[in-house]
């Protein structure tokens, strides 16, 4: 079993193609069906199959041996990662699974700080959904995430926490109101954003008792925006995603005030490379535990 077959086969797993896997790699596709054949004979196991609808898959085995495989590549990295920081360099790669809101407003001045302090320093993005960056982190395909609670037994760094607004069109009855109670959103239409907001409001309402009417639901905070611009319902949406509004839209604060918290997350805090530490020290320099963002 030899670095260059690991390689191969993470990078088949994470294409589902033989072919794209190989031209990544500078290998023929022979060689890359040779490779493969014998890793599987070493291993005395199945770690692809073809599908007639899903085309390329992982075996059981192979989903399992793919996140070994993961690891054993970041210990290659790691190694080189200590070598260099002997040297005097910073060297690494860094992959991190960030949501739509957080990648506009936090991550370029991550990024630049970063860059301006250890230029050899490497970036690979992953955006989705906080439930796919969970499951990320979880798969060892990302080595850093942010998400919001719950953390679901990930090691956690708090970032920070910022205010959850109520949205809406200035024609709506409560557009008098200086705050909102959440009891004044009883049965009102909401509007959802998904992809971390959806559960973390759930639980609010389901909390105070009160009867939560989901009209629509939406990835993009935008759409929700201009959902409530044409008038078709409410949202509770965080800071973040507010710094632009569309003609007509208001917000108010909720009383009380509501929070939402976002943390920065790992498979395990323990066994994070130089890399990662250097980009954990930065990220929590510019942005102190649970500071409310301004």
């Amino acid at each position: 079993m030899t670095n260059c077959q690991i390689q191969l086969f993470v990078r088949i797993a994470e294409t589902g193609s033989f072919t794209k896997a190989g031209q990544e790699l500078n290998m023929t596709q022979p060689a890359v069906s040779r490779a493969v054949s014998a890793l599987e004979a070493e291993l005395d196991v199945t770690l692809f199959i073809r599908d007639r609808k899903k085309g390329l898959v992982l075996t059981d085995i192979g989903k399992r041996i793919l996140i070994l495989f993961r690891n054993i590549l970041k210990e290659f990295e790691n190694v080189q990662q200590e070598v260099a920081a002997e040297k005097g360099l910073e060297v690494g790669i860094i992959r991190i699974g960030i949501f739509p809101t957080a990648s506009a407003v936090i991550l370029p001045k991550i990024i630049r700080v970063i860059q301006e302090r250890y230029p050899n320093l490497k970036f690979i993005l992953h955006e989705g959904t906080i439930i796919q960056i969970k499951e990320w982190l979880v798969s060892r395909i990302i080595d850093l995430g942010l998400i919001i609670p719950p953390n679901d037994g990930l090691d956690i760094i708090p970032l920070y926490k910022e205010e959850m607004f109520v949205v809406f069109r200035d024609d709506h009855p409560l557009h008098s109101r200086s705050t909102i109670q959440l009891q004044d959103l009883d049965n009102e239409p909401m509007i959802f954003c998904k992809g971390g907001y959806d559960t973390f409001i759930f639980e609010l309402f389901e909390k105070a008792n009160i009867t939560l009417n989901v009209k629509y639901a939406f990835q993009n905070v935008d759409i929700v925006l201009y959902m409530i611009h044409e008038g078709l319902g409410l949202a509770i949406l965080p800071k973040l995603s507010l710094s632009t509004l569309p003609p007509n839209v208001i917000t108010r604060s909720l009383d009380p005030l509501l929070f939402r918290e976002i943390n920065l997350a790992a498979s395990s805090l323990n066994e994070s490379s130089i890399a990662v530490n250097l980009f954990i020290k930065t990220i929590t320099d510019l942005f102190p535990h649970t500071r409310e963002i301004q």
